[in-house]
């Protein structure tokens, strides 16, 4: 019987397990920081730059005797943020009285009477007045669709009911409904059509759950509360008992 090449380790020698179960440790620990780190590095990074935007915009309005980038030696990230939300919030609060609704409405006649502006002007004020109504109902229903052929569905949101002159002209046998069908991964584009309401099958997932399954293409599925809290405990019970059990391997491995 030949002995074994000292060139070539044993793959049944402890040595040769031990170093195995640490380059495991190790990929393992790496993917671990990377779905730690990865969303929140682009979180920042989606914020930072959201804010350096705003900065931009807003800064410029205000004069420099105003800002504190004037008299410190470095600039302020932010700031034009909060003179946004400090703008906002005082004239939600002056059109909220009579003072200011008869400001804005004698504003919105100025418009209404500029030849290009008004239609521009109107259609912006019921896309932001149906997205921002904390009464609407429009994009706050996710539903299936039959699409785009017989036996496949589709994840749309329902937007709102067709109008009378899209009624009528549909026909008024069906109740019809406006739906928008995003496309994966983006689902800030898509479809807009409208089709019987009996056609659409509700469900009782969030518009949020919905636009993840959408930019994740199925791979990130809604779950129920109930789940989620099974999950973190199951990660809980395997952060206790892991210590242990690489204690137990060690032993064995010596």
């Amino acid at each position: 019987m030949s002995e074994p090449s000292p060139l070539i380790p044993d793959p049944d020698t402890p040595g040769t397990r031990k170093r195995v179960s640490v380059r495991g440790r190790l990929r393992n620990y790496f993917f671990t920081g990377v779905i730690v780190a990865g969303p929140l590095a682009i979180t920042i990074y989606i914020t930072w730059w959201c804010i350096s935007l705003i900065d931009g915009w807003v800064k410029p309005l205000v004069p420099s005797a105003y800002l504190p980038d004037h008299y410190l030696p470095f600039s302020v990230p932010g700031l034009g943020l909060v003179i946004a939300f400090v703008a906002l919030t005082t004239l939600g609060a002056l059109t909220a009285n009579l003072v200011g609704r008869s400001v804005v409405e004698f504003g919105e006649v100025l418009l209404a009477r500029t030849p290009v502006i008004s239609g521009l002007y109107r259609g912006l004020r019921q896309v932001f007045e149906t997205l921002f109504s904390t009464s609407g109902t429009s994009f706050r229903t996710v539903g299936l669709v039959e699409f785009p052929v017989k036996g496949t569905w589709s994840i749309v949101f329902l937007s709102a009911p067709a109008g009378p002159d899209v009624q009528t002209a549909l026909g008024s046998g069906h109740d019809h409904v406006g739906v928008f069908l995003p496309c994966a991964p983006n689902p800030t584009t898509g479809f807009f059509f409208y089709l019987p309401r009996a056609e659409v099958i509700e469900l009782s997932i969030s518009v949020d759950d919905a636009a993840k399954l959408v930019m994740s293409a199925g791979v990130i599925q809604p779950e129920d509360p109930q789940t989620r809290l099974q999950a973190m405990a199951a990660g809980l019970r395997a952060a206790q008992v892991g210590p242990i059990e690489m204690q137990q391997r060690d032993r064995l491995d010596a």
